[in-house]
């Protein structure tokens, strides 16, 4: 029953942690997209009221009079009816921070923990994946509130590199899939941070200024809107460590420290590009080509190695009963109708090994997942050697010659 419930309150909470990101991303984009696309105000009256821009949309069988105020209007008074963008982000990050307690740190001996590239305790990786995750934007905020942040192209390098390094340690201290989770912890703990502790709180302090009848300071919202930007930029690497944990070939590579770090620079450079789009010049299409450009070297890289390559020349022919021997030692434990490893309620993916007809038919998911990428077992729980991964390969070769 244990296993079952944290099944159940992983569904719930995965998919309020869903729901809350598409708003999230929604309201993001499309703010960014808003304010990229303002012209100058075309009456004189709104550029004396302190109009900064508008722009006019269709939509839902309707138009729309959008404007900026970047300081409020001068003459007119603030509206109560006040709409605040707050609360898909902090719903998001608070979700995820569950769902992140609830399979990597309570799991995280099956998750979270590699014995072969780091040996340790469960509560010392969930102390350093919380560490990575608050500590990250420790070091974000110190970055945009030093001298840097006046330079926007330093200020990214920067942040760049840093991350880089992040994400080189991390897949050198937890296992891929570990390491690429905390990683987008991280971030989305930044974007949110931001949120909370200066996009929010600078709006707040404009309005209050602004309803008393004060001159507004413009700081909190340059402040404000930088960080917004950089929150823009983060959210597809994000989307795609929500994702990559259905991709073994990812997280399971021997540089897939490099395969995060491609990925998620060809997704900045894709909202680069569309940021871009939205302006007033032409798009920035170089964005969007090195992005291509970067996906198809990291495909490349990632394409599977010839099977001479990844096997012992020296192994005999197989015969099946050899596999279903190691099926049932190494992998039937979580891959069957019912599990019988603690933690898991159903087999992953659906994949289930019980009978010879089941084994034949993921022969090719079998080969994949356990001799060319080795991701399979999750950090090797059930302790596969490298003979018996040489044995499962010569096994499909087998079966592929035959054909």
């Amino acid at each position: 029953m244990e296993a079952y419930f944290f099944d159940v309150l992983n569904f719930l909470v995965r998919s309020l942690h869903i729901i809350t990101g598409i708003a999230w991303i929604g309201a993001s984009f499309y703010f960014v997209m808003l304010d990229n696309s303002l012209s100058a105000p075309k009456k004189s009256t709104d550029v004396e009221n302190g109009m900064f821009g508008e722009l006019w949309a269709v939509h839902g069988g309707g138009f729309y009079h959008s404007q900026k105020y970047m300081l409020g209007p001068k003459n007119d008074k603030l509206d109560d009816n006040l709409h605040w963008s707050k609360w898909e982000a902090y719903s998001t990050w608070i979700s995820g921070f569950f769902l992140m307690a609830i399979v990597y740190w309570y799991g995280a001996d099956i998750y979270l923990i590699d014995p072969q590239i780091a040996d340790m305790s469960q509560s010392t990786a969930i102390l350093i994946s919380l560490g990575f995750m608050f500590g990250g934007y420790i070091i974000y905020d110190f970055l945009c509130k030093s001298a840097l942040a006046k330079n926007d192209l330093v200020l990214g390098i920067v942040i760049f590199v840093l991350v880089s390094i992040a994400a080189y340690v991390l897949t050198h201290i937890f296992s891929g899939r570990g390491a690429f989770m905390t990683f987008g912890a991280m971030l989305g703990t930044i974007m949110a941070a931001s949120v909370f502790f200066v996009i929010i709180p600078g709006q707040k302090q404009m309005v209050e200024r602004l309803r008393a009848g004060e001159k507004v300071d413009s700081a909190p919202g340059i402040a404000g809107r930088q960080r917004s930007v950089h929150n823009t930029y983060f959210t597809l690497p994000v989307i795609f460590v929500m994702i990559s944990n259905h991709y073994a070939m990812t997280y399971s590579h021997e540089y897939n420290w490099l395969i995060l770090m491609g990925i998620s620079m060809a997704g900045a450079l894709i909202r680069v590009f569309f940021v871009s789009r939205h302006g007033p010049g032409k798009p920035f299409t170089g964005a969007l080509i090195a992005a291509f450009v970067i996906m198809a070297a990291v495909i490349w890289a990632m394409a599977p190695k010839t099977l001479a390559t990844n096997l012992d020349s020296s192994v005999a022919a197989v015969e099946f009963s050899q596999v279903e021997t190691i099926i049932e030692q190494r992998c039937a434990s979580c891959h069957a109708q019912k599990p019988t490893y603690p933690g898991f309620a159903a087999a992953p993916k659906g994949y289930m090994y019980d009978t010879p007809q089941q084994i034949k038919a993921q022969a090719a998911q079998i080969y994949q997942q356990a001799v060319v990428l080795k991701a399979m077992p999750i950090g090797n729980l059930t302790g596969i050697t490298d003979e018996e991964r040489a044995v499962l390969g010569t096994w499909y070769q087998q079966l592929q010659a035959a054909k």
